[in-house]
């Protein structure tokens, strides 16, 4: 290969790696960009988890990994500041919703708009939610699915190309290094050398950023970690709060804690969930099947903070690694046998069927009384919020998980203390969400273009 010094090199090409090449291009036609990713092309992103089979990928899962990254799931786009992370923090409130806006317009521009947005907020379910200890999450959503995203994603890929992006797929940086001119990066036969280095790596590429950052003198601070039991429920029991919309989240103030719903699926389905080694129950979309199911799912997730992303990781590994047993095994338990501390023996007359095979069991032997505590205290508010009781066969799952990146600082424009060193996305720690990590890239595009260009960034 020759020997060339890009402008900017995207390690990363997730949502946010992709929205900051487009938006570089977008300003600036003239620049030198180069993307490189460890996964595959969209297209060869192929693997038997899509059709409900086996991982066939070897390494890294090619569901998580390669162009497009986690958007080409089901390319849920939640353009909000009261979740998905702290952008908003950062650069400000009403700048972050307008980069959301400008995210949108791009979805659009590329097919997106074949489906409509829709918004959850509810102001009077949010005042009387606040009687019961509730505060109600608002988000204005579009909801891709994973054909359509797929498609939005492909079209991008082809114009980035079209542009001259130069792509390295199946790649893996083995080491990076600070020089005079700018960064050198090297993988077992290649040898790569960018101005501008933007590290975009999402969360499937933790232990890759940690090694290099480590290595460029660079030290993470706190991780925050999410678990939580899932709830399989009767599909009309939440309609008194989802009349007027297709989802709602939830946060729940408990003493000590705090406790919120995440990705409520009516009608939707349980499937199980491959990250880090680990195997958890999630939730799939009805839209992501031609057969509804009768029930709604959710999954409500309490935070944890912790010294290190290795103690973040070790304490996931201690709960759901000793559920799993080596395998994929998920336990399941019926409400009224949760209530009172006895095992599931099986579910042939439950009267919510579960739509995830589980082994039946006590889910207070298996997870953490935080956990556990939560739900209950969650649940019992509730049913003050409904007007009803939560029904006896109701299901819950053990235990689903949200990971996170470990915090390394940087300043409103995510440079690092190396100068042209940036990290983006969700592997900056500040953003959770597709929408706020391509966001982000548009956001770091703007400025690094506008270095290009002379004209300075004032936010």
């Amino acid at each position: 290969m020759k020997d060339c010094l890009y402008d900017i090199t995207i390690v990363g090409a997730g949502v946010s790696g992709v929205f900051t090449a487009y938006q570089l291009l977008k300003e600036n036609k003239d620049l030198n960009i180069h993307i490189i990713d460890v996964g595959k092309k969209l297209e060869d992103r192929i693997c038997g988890l899509d059709t409900g089979g086996p991982c066939t990928c070897k390494g890294t899962c090619s569901k998580y990994i390669g162009f497009a990254g986690l958007g080409k799931s089901e390319g849920k786009f939640n353009y909000t500041n009261d979740f998905g992370g702290e952008l908003g923090r950062k650069i400000g409130a009403s700048q972050a919703m307008g980069l959301m806006k400008e995210v949108d317009d791009v979805l659009c521009s590329f097919g997106g708009d074949a489906v409509e947005t829709y918004n959850t907020e509810n102001k009077e379910l949010s005042a009387k939610a606040k009687r019961h200890s509730f505060r109600v999450l608002s988000t204005e959503v579009r909801h891709l699915g994973t054909k359509l995203a797929n498609e939005v994603f492909q079209r991008m890929y082809e114009f980035l190309r079209r542009k001259k992006v130069t792509f390295s797929f199946e790649t893996l940086i083995d080491s990076v290094t600070k020089t005079r001119e700018g960064f050198l990066l090297m993988s077992e036969d290649k040898i790569f050398r960018t101005k501008e280095l933007v590290m975009a790596t999402g969360m499937s590429g933790s232990e890759w950023l940690k090694q290099q950052t480590e290595s460029l003198g660079l030290s993470p601070s706190e991780t925050r970690l999410d678990l939580g039991l899932r709830v399989e429920m009767k599909g009309n029991q939440l309609q008194a709060i989802l009349k007027d919309t297709f989802e709602t989240k939830l946060t729940y103030l408990g003493e000590s804690y705090t406790a919120t719903t995440y990705c409520m699926n009516p009608e939707g389905r349980i499937i199980r969930k491959h990250q880090h080694g680990l195997v958890m129950p999630d939730g799939q979309n009805v839209r992501e099947k031609d057969t509804p199911s009768a029930n709604l799912n959710f999954t409500l997730f309490v935070p944890q903070y912790f010294r290190s992303y290795g103690e973040a990781q070790e304490h996931a590994r201690s709960v759901i690694g000793k559920i799993n047993r080596g395998a994929d095994r998920i336990v399941v338990q019926r409400l009224e046998d949760f209530k009172l501390h006895r095992k599931t023996k099986d579910l042939e007359k439950n009267t919510i069927l579960p739509s995830l095979e589980a082994d039946c069991g006590n889910i207070t032997e298996e997870v953490p009384e935080l956990y556990t505590h939560a739900l209950l205290e969650m649940l019992s508010a509730l049913e003050g919020l409904l007007g009803e009781k939560i029904h006896e066969d109701t299901l819950l799952y053990g235990i689903d998980a949200k990971f996170y990146e470990p915090k390394i600082s940087t300043n409103p424009y995510f440079e690092t203390e190396i100068s042209n060193l940036f990290l983006i996305g969700d592997c900056s720690g500040e953003t959770h969400s597709l929408s706020q990590a391509a966001a982000s890239g548009i956001w770091l595009g703007k400025h690094l273009a506008g270095k290009y260009s002379g004209v300075v960034n004032l936010g």
